[in-house]
């Protein structure tokens, strides 16, 4: 696994109670477990589930779900009972197996029938490259294709081609992005690094040590784990939820 990025210095220091960070401590251990270069795939599974059951729901930390119908980075209704928040980078192996193999079956059994929504939290920690491509999916979501764009940069051998200029531009026409030279802009602007900084801040705020790891109503969830796992975490999430608003607003881009 490649060596994360120096992490950059907070803006504005986050603050947490005692219990969020007893669960931070606990995602950035089973972070690092769930994606260590010497733990055998066979055992990531019963690590990323017994972390699942041992970290329990936080409060403090499902109130980091934004919720917001005009964020271009989410899918799925805002007023959801369950909001999983993804942190990833465009250039980890894993966040692609999982954008290839869980997360599509998530969205057809979950958030389309209003149960989950889901939240991108742009994280890169492996290097220039991956904030470029943090970037521009943010430039992406300012012109609704964001998804597309996801779909594309997760797609089998797209990380081995790599995350320059001219590839992200491939990526932004493959994505049916319309307006190149505004994606270009976008991709360069200090809007698209304010929100990547503020995305990359939150995760290691909460401990985030490797990609992907997740939270679903407050529960961490760190690796590319089994379908199973996800699916266990979103149904019990959804049982013990209370309604939440009523607005019932889709985000822009859900696929």
């Amino acid at each position: 696994m490649p060596t994360p990025t120096a992490r950059p210095k907070s803006r504005k220091p986050l603050v947490f109670g005692t219990v969020v960070v007893l669960a931070a401590g606990l995602l950035g251990f089973v972070s690092y477990r769930a994606t260590a270069p010497d733990t055998p795939s066979s055992d990531t599974s019963a690590v990323g589930t017994a972390a699942e059951e041992d970290a329990g729901i936080h409060p403090e930390l499902a109130e980091l779900a934004r919720r917001d119908a005009a964020d271009k980075l989410a899918q799925g209704r805002t007023d959801a009972p369950v909001v999983l928040i993804e942190y990833a980078d465009f250039k980890c192996g894993y966040c692609g197996k999982f954008a290839r193999d869980t997360e599509p079956e998530l969205v057809e059994k979950y958030v389309q029938d209003g149960t989950l929504r889901i939240e991108w939290r742009n994280f890169p920690i492996f290097g220039k490259e991956s904030e470029a491509a943090a970037r521009a999916s943010w430039a992406a979501g300012q012109q609704g294709r964001f998804w597309e764009f996801h779909r594309a940069a997760y797609a089998d051998g797209a990380k081995e081609k790599g995350f320059g200029e001219d590839r992200l531009r491939a990526l932004a026409h493959e994505a049916g992005i319309e307006d190149l030279d505004r994606f270009a802009r976008d991709t360069e602007s200090t809007a698209a690094t304010d929100a990547v900084a503020r995305d990359q801040e939150q995760a290691y705020g909460i401990g985030a040590t490797s990609t992907p790891s997740f939270l679903i109503n407050g529960r961490p969830v760190a690796g590319a784990q089994p379908l199973s796992v996800f699916t266990r975490a979103i149904e019990a999430a959804a049982a013990d939820a209370a309604p939440v608003g009523n607005a019932g607003e889709d985000a822009e881009g859900t696929r």
